[in-house]
């Protein structure tokens, strides 16, 4: 093996260990959502469902928007010559920045949310997200010094402490004092309350109390076009929400938002799991020998394990739902959970190609496609889901990601081409969708039933061997893992 294949697979040993140390964060806070759903189907109306659908929506688009891409910002200038001397300074300016931002937000927005909801269950309801945002930011922001500084360990012992807190306070206000959807967002606010507690000393270290107007200057000038891709970004994955909402009712709402949470699970533990550890590495190797072939190699491995895990899912849609949902009004969400994992597939390969129009720092062009795909999927929305109700919204989302990987992929190779492995990738998504088409026939007594759709599920990587997918390096790869699992 060369010098340059040694150093490629380190730096992939690098990212595979800080995206496991991450994915346990994400699977805790989405097991978190998954453990929950008993509980809330069992307390919560599907109406009142979708209402907390609706909340948790605006309280993500909100928070992502009012960041102004600092965490991003933070991350990108973190190792830049230009400003890792300052970066102590740049860290206590933006963290100022954002708390002024979430002060005005929970007095003058609250003041604002008076004059126009009359509602008095909505409106606490939004006053509780409100303070939910405020936290939100700040901790993001903290979240992403400890990504910089790569110590995956301490992101990952706060987070669980944050949800293990949300957790405890969720069954208590749910199950037993029966605040219903009030008692959630109280949870939410406690959570975030103490993951804040437990941030602020840990980063404290790693600020210096002066203002510096030109960092913050020069981080929003490369975090605003973020914000827009951000809010973008949103639209397309929740406003769809919004449209069911306003074109059908809350039922629809509440089943479309079960489909898509248990769907996210593939999102959560390993989109961003991933999007988490690869991001400051890919900036790191940026320009070095060998670079491109890296990001090459990530995006064959992420589409790889997103299909992989994507076709479990999928393949057990009906019995997930069944598993976590106690009332049968629940139950019909299941048919949309393969459409959304689609849509996921194609989200995850995106973030994959973003990093070539980030590393040239044209974050306003990244905005701009977002932006275009959020109309697109808003229009495509308003078209499908009047007559196909919650599948028309999956479809829209599923378009919406395919053009939007397209795009992206062609305009990041204009200034900085990566042959990425197109032959695998189509492969790949051939034998996932033959897979689960095959899993649809099984037609078989229960048991066998299931025993059928798990074999389909664990020969997808033996069929891509068949059709000789993977490379000599990595066969003795495998090789060498089983023989030391044995």
């Amino acid at each position: 093996m060369d010098r340059k294949e040694t150093i490629m697979l380190q730096l992939l040993k690098k990212t595979l260990k800080h995206s496991v140390i991450y994915s346990f964060g994400n699977i805790a806070a989405k097991l978190i959502g998954i453990v929950l759903l008993p509980l809330y189907t069992s307390h919560i109306t599907l109406k009142d469902y979708g209402v907390l659908g609706i909340v948790e929506v605006t309280i993500l688009i909100m928070s992502q928007v009012l960041m102004l891409g600092q965490n991003q910002a933070y991350m990108r200038f973190y190792d830049s010559e230009e400003y890792k001397e300052n970066r102590k300074e740049l860290l206590f300016s933006s963290s100022l920045l954002l708390l002024s931002v979430g002060l005005v937000l929970n007095t003058g927005g609250t003041v604002l949310l008076s004059s126009f909801i009359h509602d008095a269950q909505m409106l606490l309801y939004l006053r509780l997200a409100f303070i939910v945002i405020g936290l939100r930011m700040l901790t993001t922001l903290f979240l992403s010094v400890l990504r910089s500084q790569e110590r995956s360990s301490i992101f990952v012992i706060s987070n669980v402490l944050k949800l293990t807190v949300t957790l405890s306070f969720n069954i208590n206000f749910v199950a037993f004092i029966k605040l219903g959807v009030t008692g959630i967002l109280y949870s939410m606010v406690i959570g975030d309350a103490v993951l804040f507690v437990i941030l602020l000393p840990v980063v404290a270290k790693s600020m210096k109390a002066i203002f510096l107007s030109a960092p913050v200057k020069a981080s929003m000038l490369f975090g605003l076009p973020l914000v827009i891709n951000s809010l973008a970004g949103m639209i397309l994955n929740m406003g769809d929400r919004y449209v069911l909402k306003i074109l059908v009712d809350y039922r629809e709402v509440g089943l479309y938002n079960l489909g898509y949470k248990i769907a996210g699970v593939l999102n959560m533990v390993f989109i961003q799991s991933f999007s988490l550890s690869v991001l400051p590495i890919a900036y790191k190797i940026f320009g070095h020998k060998g670079d491109k072939r890296f990001y090459s190699k990530i995006m064959t491995y992420i589409v790889f394990i997103l299909l992989w895990a994507g076709l479990g899912m999928a393949v057990f849609s009906r019995e997930i739902v069944h598993l976590f949902a106690r009332s049968s009004d629940y139950w019909p969400a299941y048919r949309v959970v393969p459409l959304i994992i689609l849509a996921y597939i194609f989200s995850g390969a995106r973030s994959v190609v973003n990093i070539g129009l980030l590393l040239q720092k044209k974050t306003s062009a990244l905005a701009t496609v977002t932006v275009c795909a959020a109309v697109l999927n808003i229009v495509l929305n308003f078209i499908l889901v009047p007559k196909f109700k919650m599948f028309g919204a999956a479809w829209a989302t599923i378009i919406s990601f395919v053009l939007l990987y397209i795009v992206t992929l062609v305009l990041s190779n204009r200034g900085y081409h990566i042959s990425y492995e197109y032959k695998k990738l189509i492969i790949m998504l051939f034998v996932g969708l033959l897979l689960f088409a095959a899993a649809g026939y099984a037609n078989f007594a229960t048991v066998y039933n299931l025993i059928f759709k798990a074999l389909l599920v664990l020969i997808f990587p033996a069929v891509l061997f068949i059709l000789k997918f993977y490379e000599p390096i990595e066969i003795e790869r495998i090789k060498g893992i089983l023989k030391r699992s044995m």
